[in-house]
């Protein structure tokens, strides 16, 4: 019997029934099978039974097969040849086939005849293969029969089509379609195709679609047009065969119109066609793309593809069903995996593409790397860019190299990548081997931003993949912390500490072999490496590791039981990270449950045992105990611990700071010291037996004058060995962990605050020269203990709220003022002086101050303090980012803009003095709460008294020092954690010497400190606007005058010091890269309401334009009363980062050119003995700014070239220009160098245009180059009058790189502007022609100076003076103007004129001297340039050992 099985597939249906008739069960004996035979031959007299019969079938009755006895093809030639022999032939085809008919009108008789033959013949004989044919196919196969049998077939087919299936699964109309299929010739072709297309017209639909898909193995070549042209019209009627429409069309031979046209059919419907049917129509879409038409295809693809709407909805339909029953949870099961089917499909089906079609692959990358800043970028692009990258080899570098300027240009953001791993997070698990290569090459990028990214990549990696995954990106972070480098070691670090806790400690393992590689790492990597193993293996929660567990403890004995102090170091942190979490306060976790809230005894124990170990282990060094108690004070400062263990430390830390460092005020220790002891700084009045004080110099002296603090004496046999470096460290773990007992309220140890210190007179008067090196020492030391021991007190009793507090604070930084003036002076006489270590995470020798760098060379007078110093070094190295390289040679000039005639107010003895911030890292940190004081006020006579608290009976004010003490210091904060890496590194400067001082300004994110920036925005804002005011009295009363009789030069100083440091805090918290992250969004709006609600009433719902807007008004108004320079220059910056943010900005770039124009036509305060007060630097960045945001770079460069020079020449020798006063000769060489640049950057920026551009801007064009080629013109000639070696210099460097431009933009120009503007061509070339000419003299004087820094750039000037030649040369040839080109020799000569003689002989003068080949151009023969360019042999000899690099 035939199968039972229901077909499938259409093309599959012909081979099925025909294996299945094959299969029936065989006679077991030929005897029975003959007999068989003969009792179920078909019985008929009839032509073509007969004829079948004589050529070798056998035809059977019922079901049984017909039987073939004859190879197929000996039958076919034997039925061929009896009908084509026959009498009566061509009648006998009628015949023939009319017995067919009669015989297939039996249904029974038709299926035999469909189904294949039975084959009697033995195997061996048969020379065809075991398969057989139906008897249609064979008798199709006849060329005489295939019209008719066709006919037959087409007219018998109609009546099976509205019949269900047979009950042996046999679809007759199936059936009789298979029987047309891959047939060796078809005799009509195009009556067949219209019987076809009829039949598909008026089939049912499910017919329709195996109809339609069994076309391509039906029809031939030539008839695939026709074919194709009417399955796109059904296409258009029926969109219900859309796929089996398309699955034929990719198959066929079609015009790329036609297919060109149903892919944009196609891709309208994009939005409205079924998930099912999208993979069909993706693969349809893509393999009709062409190489000419891939990017427009592909670009529209990604735009009207939108999988989210597709996949997103069937997600969330899925996740809703599994509230309903279980019969609804399976149908939603098979339903998703059903969708879920057809989207892996679908990206198969476009990594076919993109793997073996190079040019869809690379028109994808394309289409993303075009669509511009300002679209919205789709998830689906990010996981094209990773799945062409996965299949593609050859593109990676290509798809990195588009990742990265996506990133920077804030396309891709954290956002963009969790949606593409939410809703692609089946397609991308397959790739997970490439998105961690991807991730990896991301991290070895400078850029912050790309390597956020890529950590991003490993966190949703991790996040969304399965446990495999998990594994394989740990292992890859662990690679990166093991690697070495710093920036890969942090980030790797960082992601570790977001990953899943559960999912992490199947793999705790692997992070555990970090421990060995702890030597390379930093004190801030030790510690987040620790927090995470200890998190992972003491988790009360889950259970720890125990293997774990030991080996960390065997690591921190280990290390603490060392005496380098490098390992002692890991030692300390790691212990106290252990600490830290197996002692942490879970009362908020545990009230959830009824657990115990507090540590049971067992924990209680290793806690207090680990923390005794290290005490124990550090107490011998006095910088290991340091560090115990500042890596403790932080822990305490992170997280809260249990309230048993604080309980113990408290007690601990409390008796034993008593005990080594306060003593009773009246017990005034009486030894051999070399100064009298005193008790000063105290702020209460005590009575003799009253009152504590701070042991200090005692405890300084018992170490006999040790520098490094690495001996300890005791002062008495019974008591503990202390040191005093250990007294900052020690009191703040004394009051963090006081404040952790009582809620912030520190009364307990107020004592502290206000206490004196056994010192001694500290002013050295006349006695400082006399003193020895030794005593000075001493002294040195005595002050940075107390300086340090100060700044703890600051720290600690910042945040009370008591006024009488507050102003104690106040005393206290007024003091630590005091103290900085002092040192300043030991310290200049005092070579070689290392002070004691203020911050302990690090080697002594990372900051060991230079001497050189340290002790200033300046002189200043009295009357000066050192945080001016101190500004105007930070200020030249913040601003030197964004300048251009320094080629004249000359140094900047380092002093303030704003003193010089300020300082003639003053008179006394010159001193040295030193820079302190050299020494920054041996003062104690100031914490970011210490700014919170910033809210008292400035107070000055010139300003009024502004009150902190309303309730006080007096005002407390804050100062001008104290507040230039606070601002210096948090803008350097603000510079250290907000400013990008790349502008706050200079080269060959490693990050960690940036981050010595910073240690517990690390422990807080940079989100953190830029909160905290903001709130204080406030009180800047007050002390700015105050200080405003100050400078715009100042002025009025003197006239603007700024070195008036009325006017005090040292607090002139301290103002416009506060000023500058405010602006430079501003600049520092608005350039943040982190306000681009849409978390912080509110914060940036915050900062700017805060600005905007200075200059007018708060309006509920403003834009964040209209806050930029108001914030830019609001800061510009202050250009009035700029007291220097470099707070000018700031201004700008601000402004500019502000205008970066808007989008409405061409006003506030107008405003900015304005305001740069403003400044440099001020006139700046000068000294005595100083050529200009303005830096270098600084006047190079703000001339660039000003003809940057000008409307016209060309106009401006012909004002200050064609009038203010001109206005320098006929000034004196020491004059300027004026109409811009910074213009003097001294600063020409700025000026001309920003102009060339400038110049030359507009330049390239032309666009040369196209010959189909329209008239008006071919004029527009050439006038814009008229322009700028007399600009340069202008600024060549320059030389004549100012011909010193920088400028030389930027001259044959910037004519050169003008040149290159004039003939990448403006010769294509030319070429097809000559005809129509001949008179303007000529003009422009014959004035092109002088400047080029002095270029080639400007060579002649370089060579014959032999001037090194000059020559390097002869040769390749001179080579591209050569390619201008034969560019104008080609230019008149395209022109039919040859004739008009005249070459000869142009001579060498100086910048004066004169001919430059060779060394050699008259004789060989004419081979030897240079010789330029030249033309000229002329208005009466259109060209005759008398231009140099042709190097003669000698020449290039002799430039041939000359560098052709440009150096700058």
């Amino acid at each position: 019997m035939i199968s039972q099985r229901r077909l499938p597939k259409s093309e599959n249906k012909e081979s099925l029934t025909e294996d299945a008739s094959n299969t029936r069960k065989q006679p077991p004996s030929r005897k029975t099978k003959k007999s068989r035979v003969q009792n179920e031959v078909e019985e008929n007299d009839s032509i073509f039974v007969k004829l079948l019969k004589t050529s070798g079938i056998i035809l059977k009755t019922r079901e049984s097969q017909n039987q073939l006895v004859v190879d197929q093809i000996v039958f076919q030639k034997k039925l061929f040849q009896t009908l084509r022999k026959h009498p009566s032939y061509p009648k006998i085809i009628e015949e023939f086939v009319s017995g067919l008919e009669s015989y297939i009108e039996d249904q029974d008789n038709f299926r035999n005849c469909l189904l294949s033959c039975e084959r009697l013949q033995d195997e061996e004989a048969s020379t065809g293969t075991c398969y057989s044919k139906s008897l249609i196919k064979l008798l199709l196969g006849i060329d005489i029969l295939q019209p008719a049998i066709i006919k037959t077939l087409f007219e018998k087919l109609p009546e099976f089509l509205f019949e269900r299936v047979n009950c042996d699964g046999i679809s007759m109309p199936l059936l009789i379609i298979s029987q047309l299929k891959w047939l060796d010739r078809v005799m009509d072709g195009r009556d067949l195709t219209t019987k076809i297309m009829q039949l598909i017209s008026i089939a049912p639909e499910y017919l329709q679609h195996d109809f339609i898909t069994s076309l391509p193995e039906i029809l031939g070549d030539s008839q695939h047009a026709d074919v194709g042209k009417e399955l796109s019209d059904l296409l258009t009627e029926n969109t219900s065969l859309t796929v089996p429409i398309l699955d034929v069309l990719s198959s066929l031979r079609l015009d790329p119109k036609l297919l060109s046209t149903v892919r944009q059919l196609m891709m309208n419907k994009l939005s409205s066609v079924k998930l099912d049917d999208l993979p069909v129509i993706i693969k349809f879409i893509l393999h009709s793309v062409t190489a000419t038409d891939a990017l427009e295809v592909i670009s529209e693809l990604r735009e009207k593809l939108d999988l989210q709407h597709f996949i997103l909805p069937l997600w969330l339909q899925a996740s809703q069903s599994k509230l309903k029953n279980k019969v609804r949870i399976s149908f939603s099961g098979n339903q998703e995996n059903s969708h879920q089917d057809c989207v892996f499909l679908l990206f198969d089906v476009i990594k076919s593409a993109v793997r073996y079609e190079k040019t869809i692959s690379e028109a994808w990358i394309k289409a993303i790397e075009h669509i511009p800043p300002v679209s919205e970028h789709k998830s689906f692009d990010l996981a094209m860019l990773i799945i062409i990258y996965s299949t593609n080899t050859q593109t990676k570098k290509y798809i990195e190299r588009v990742l990265r300027n996506k990133i920077r240009s804030g396309c891709f953001e954290e956002e963009l990548l969790h949606s593409t791993f939410c809703i692609h997070c089946f397609v991308l698990k397959d790739l997970c081997p490439s998105i961690l290569s991807l991730a990896q090459n991301l991290l070895h990028s400078l850029d912050q931003s790309i390597i956020l990214f890529g950590s991003l990549l490993y966190k949703y990696a991790f996040k969304f993949f399965d446990t495999y995954c998990q594994q394989e990106v740990i292992g890859a972070l662990v690679t990166h912390i093991c690697s070495g480098n710093e920036t890969e070691v942090d980030t790797a670090l960082d992601v570790l500490l977001v990953l899943n806790l559960t999912a992490m400690r199947l793999n705790a393992v692997f992070v555990k072999g970090i421990l060995d590689y702890l030597d390379k790492m930093s004190p801030q990597q030790i510690r987040k490496l620790f927090y995470i193993l200890s998190t992972l293996t003491f988790s009360k929660q889950h259970g720890g590791s125990s293997h774990i567990q030991d080996d960390m403890h065997l690591v921190v004995r280990k290390q603490l039981s060392s005496t380098i102090f490098k390992y002692k170091l890991i030692g300390i942190i790691g212990a106290v990270t252990m600490a830290g979490i197996m002692a942490a306060d879970r009362s908020r976790s545990s009230s959830l449950t009824q657990g115990k809230t507090d540590l049971s005894n067992e924990q209680y124990t290793q806690v207090t045992s680990l923390l005794q170990l290290v005490h124990s282990c550090s107490e011998q060094s006095p910088q290991a105990s340091a560090l115990y108690y500042d890596e403790f004070a932080n822990l305490l400062q992170e997280r809260k611990l249990a309230p048993k263990v604080l309980e113990w430390v408290g007690q601990t830390i409390l008796n034993d700071f008593q005990d080594a460092f306060v003593v009773d005020l009246c017990a005034v220790p009486n030894g051999d010291y070399p100064f009298p002891v005193k008790a000063l700084y105290g702020l209460e009045e005590y009575n003799s037996c009253d009152g504590i004080a701070i042991n200090l110099l005692p405890l300084l002296f018992s170490q006999d004058f040790a520098k490094d603090g690495s001996r300890m004496t005791s002062q008495d046999s019974d008591n503990k060995l202390v040191s005093p470096l250990c007294l900052p460290p020690y009191f703040r773990l004394l009051r963090l962990c006081v404040a952790r007992q009582h809620n912030g309220n520190l009364e307990e140890i107020d004592g502290l605050l206000d206490c004196p210190i056994f010192l001694t007179d500290l002013e050295p008067g006349e006695r400082l020269e006399s003193m020895s090196v030794k005593e000075r020492s001493f002294m040195c030391s005595l002050i940075y203990l107390t300086l340090n021991w100060f700044r703890e007190v600051v720290n600690a009793f910042c945040g009370q709220t008591s006024p009488e507090m507050a102003g104690k604070v106040l005393t206290r930084l007024k003091h630590i003022v005091e103290l900085q003036r002092i040192l300043e002076k030991y310290l200049a006489v005092t070579s070689d002086y290392v002070p004691p270590l203020a911050t302990f995470d690090l080697e002594a020798v990372d900051v060991i101050p230079h001497t050189s760098t340290a002790v200033s060379a300046k002189i200043r007078k009295q009357g000066m303090i050192g945080s001016g110093r101190k500004r105007k070094r930070g200020d030249n190295k913040t601003s030197s980012h964004d300048t251009l390289s320094k080629e004249d040679g000359s140094e900047c000039d380092p002093t303030p803009s704003d003193r010089g005639q300020l300082e003639k107010e003053l008179k006394g003895k010159e001193e040295k003095t030193v820079a302190l911030q050299n020494y920054h890292a041996f003062f104690r940190e100031l914490d970011m709460e210490v700014f919170s004081v910033m809210h008292c006020g400035l107070v000055t006579k010139f300003i009024l008294d502004s009150e902190m608290h309303t309730e006080a009976t007096e005002v407390v004010q804050l100062q001008p020092p104290e507040l230039l003490f606070l601002l210096e210091d948090l803008s350097q904060k603000v510079e250290n954690m907000l400013t990008p890496v790349g502008r706050r590194i200079p080269f060959l400067k490693s990050k960690g010497s940036q981050n010595i001082g910073f240690s517990h300004l690390h422990q807080r994110s940079a989100n953190e400190v830029a909160r905290c920036v903001v709130q204080l925005l406030t009180p800047m804002c007050n002390h700015l606007e105050n200080i405003h005011n100050y400078f715009q009295c100042l002025n009025a009363d003197d006239q603007g005058i700024v070195d008036g009789p009325e006017m005090q030069v040292q607090e002139y100083h301290l103002m416009s010091s506060c000023y500058q440091r405010i602006l430079q805090i501003f600049h520092g918290l608005f350039v943040w890269s982190g306000f681009s992250q849409p978390e912080n969004k509110n914060l940036l709006y915050l900062a700017f309401e805060i600005l905007t609600n200075r200059l007018k009433q708060r309006e509920p719902d403003q834009s964040l334009e209209e806050l930029l807007t108001q914030s830019f008004h609001y800061l510009q108004n202050f250009h009035h009363s700029i007291p220097s320079f470099q707070s000018a220059l700031y201004l700008l910056r601000l402004l500019m980062v502000i205008l970066e943010k808007s989008t409405a900005s061409a006003q506030k770039k107008e405003k900015i050119a304005s305001l740069a124009r403003q400044f440099l036509c001020r006139v700046w305060p000068s000294g005595e003995k100083e050529k200009s007060s303005i830096p270098n630097d600084q006047l190079q960045a703000l001339l660039g700014i000003y003809l940057e945001h000008t409307d016209s770079v060309l106009k401006a460069i012909e004002e200050i070239a064609g009038v203010c020079i001109p206005e320098l020449i006929s000034s004196s020798k020491d004059g300027s220009s004026s109409t811009f006063p910074t213009l003097t000769r001294h600063t020409f060489v700025i000026f001309f160098r920003v102009m060339m640049a400038e110049l030359e950057k507009t330049a390239k920026g032309l666009q040369a245009g196209t010959a189909a551009d329209s008239q008006e801007i071919h004029e527009e064009k050439l006038l814009y180059w008229n322009m700028a080629v007399r600009d340069f013109s202008i600024l060549i000639n320059l030389i004549k009058v100012f011909d010193s070696r920088p400028v030389l210099h930027v001259c044959l460097k910037y004519g050169r790189l003008f040149v290159e431009a004039f003939l990448k933009q403006c010769m294509p120009l030319l070429d097809f502007s000559f005809r129509k503007h001949r008179e303007d061509v000529l003009s422009l070339l014959e004035t092109f022609q002088l400047n080029t000419r002095l270029l080639h003299h400007l060579c002649g004087h370089s060579k014959i100076h032999q001037d090194m820094k000059l020559t390097e750039h002869v040769p390749l000037l001179k080579k591209t003076l050569e390619l201008l030649v034969c560019r104008v040369k080609a230019m008149l040839i395209l022109n039919n103007c040859r004739e008009a080109f005249w070459l000869g020799n142009l001579k060498n000569r100086d910048l004066q004129g004169e001919e430059i003689i060779s060394q050699n002989s008259q004789e060989s003068t004419a081979n030897e001297s240079e010789d330029e080949t030249s033309s000229q151009v002329s208005k009466s023969k259109a060209m005759e340039v008398d231009e140099e360019d042709k190097a003669s042999d000698g020449e290039k000899e002799q430039d041939s050992d000359e560098s052709d690099t440009d150096s700058d």
